[in-house]
């Protein structure tokens, strides 16, 4: 197992460029078993997530090729496969290859689906938006089985519009026979970038970035070539890092856009902002001020950046309000702060923050993703050495971590197993 040991107390300073979106990734990576022939993905990230999501495409005949940050995918004879259990359950998205898979063969079998413990995530809107399109799905022994006589045109309503659902809905509607109009759908950039994909491999999909999303479906679709976006979410890291450590950070390469609502919030606590057409520049000399804080779908503030912002504001002079609306269970990051003398309590979906002047180093453990980047940003800003267990989770999103963190100055590495009891050791 390894940890991330880091040294706080220095600012961080510079430029830099995020790889490729990890979530229009995954997305796509169901998508593209649609595509008879071979499909070229650029600017893919080679993080575990997407690293296991390829693998998982071979179980069902696809052929995977990596180069560099290119990833070749030949999906010309796709059948249903079965995949192993451990696997699937590794990544949610997996369940996203149901409906590609429905769509090309007309039947598929995956494990019910798995992912960080962030709360209660159902499947709910996937399985009645692919009845409707005319799948027979049942759930045996914790695999989910399905058939159909052929897809069909539907009008779907999402209850919530889901990033998921939207995706793999979208997707699978794209070979059914007829229109599919999904309302109440997900306008997050990953599903923008999932329908321009599929358009580029010769699907027919109107209105993403919208409420309303049209899909008239095609008899095929053919490999295609397509460039992933900026992650916007390790854009969004960076950018908190330079807030929680004083710094003065530049990322560039992305969509200003895409972090309107990070960055206001930034501003309003204290830090300073700037903008070009494709960066996003974020310093700050002072501490931050105590602000409230509310998770919505987007364009409002997103859930991944909620326990990041959280870290950040740990260190803000007054009182903060972080209230979560998307994910029960999204606080793993509560009492690992705390035990670095963040003064944060729970109540109910809202964490309420009595920022402290500063941090200390300590041991903590990471019980997600999200939560993992917001202890390590937290031991940026802390006094002493800070080790972060369960790395697993971090390395599901962020491709090159510590080596970015290095470059704009940071003091961090990661230590294997043997380190461990030295690191112990050095705690004591």
């Amino acid at each position: 197992m390894d940890v991330l040991r880091i040294e706080g107390g220095r600012s961080l300073v510079g430029e830099l460029e995020v790889p490729g979106s990890k979530n229009a990734s995954l997305a796509i990576l169901s998508a593209v078993l649609l595509g008879k022939g071979t499909t070229v993905l650029h600017n893919v990230p080679r993080v575990s997530d997407t690293l296991i999501k390829a693998r998982l495409l071979t179980h069902f005949g696809a052929g995977v090729q990596w180069r560099e940050a290119s990833l070749i995918v030949d999906s010309t004879d796709i059948h249903p496969g079965q995949a192993d259990e451990e696997t699937v359950r590794s990544i949610r998205t997996s369940f996203y290859l149901l409906g590609p898979l429905l769509a090309r063969n007309g039947q598929a079998e995956l494990p019910a689906p798995g992912g960080c413990r962030i709360g209660a995530r159902p499947v709910d809107f996937h399985l009645k938006g692919l009845a409707l399109l005319g799948a027979e799905i049942v759930l045996e022994g914790g695999v989910y089985r399905a058939r159909t006589r052929g897809l069909r045109g539907a009008e779907i309503y999402l209850d919530f519009p889901s990033a998921g659902a939207t995706q793999h809905l979208m997707a699978t509607a794209t070979l059914a026979d007829g229109v599919t109009i999904i309302q109440n759908a997900a306008v997050e950039p990953e599903v923008t970038a999932l329908a321009a994909f599929l358009n580029r491999m010769g699907a027919r999909i109107e209105g993403a970035g919208t409420s309303t999303i049209t899909i008239t479906g095609a008899s095929s679709l053919s490999g295609c070539e397509f460039r992933v976006p900026s992650d916007r979410l390790q854009a969004g890291t960076y950018l908190a890092a330079a807030a929680i450590t004083r710094g003065d950070v530049t990322v560039r390469g992305i969509l200003p856009d895409n972090q309107t609502a990070l960055v206001n919030k930034l501003r309003e606590a204290g830090a300073r902002i700037e903008e070009g057409p494709d960066w996003v520049r974020v310093s700050c000399d002072r501490r931050l001020k105590g602000i409230r804080v509310k998770t919505m779908p987007y364009p409002g503030f997103p859930t991944d950046m909620q326990q990041i912002m959280a870290a950040v504001l740990s260190l803000a002079e007054g009182t903060s309000i972080v209230e979560e609306t998307i994910y029960e269970s999204r606080i793993g990051h509560v009492a690992e702060l705390n035990r670095m003398g963040a003064r944060m309590r729970v109540e109910g979906r809202t964490t309420v923050i009595e920022g402290v002047p500063s941090l200390k180093g300590a041991a903590v453990e990471a019980s997600d993703l999200r939560a993992g980047a917001a202890l390590v940003l937290a031991g940026l800003a802390a006094e002493g050495a800070t080790f972060v267990r369960n790395v697993r989770y971090i390395d599901r999103g962020y491709e090159n971590f510590e080596q970015t963190l290095t470059a704009l100055g940071a003091s961090i590495e990661r230590l294997d197993s043997q380190d461990l009891e030295e690191a112990r050791q050095t705690l004591e």
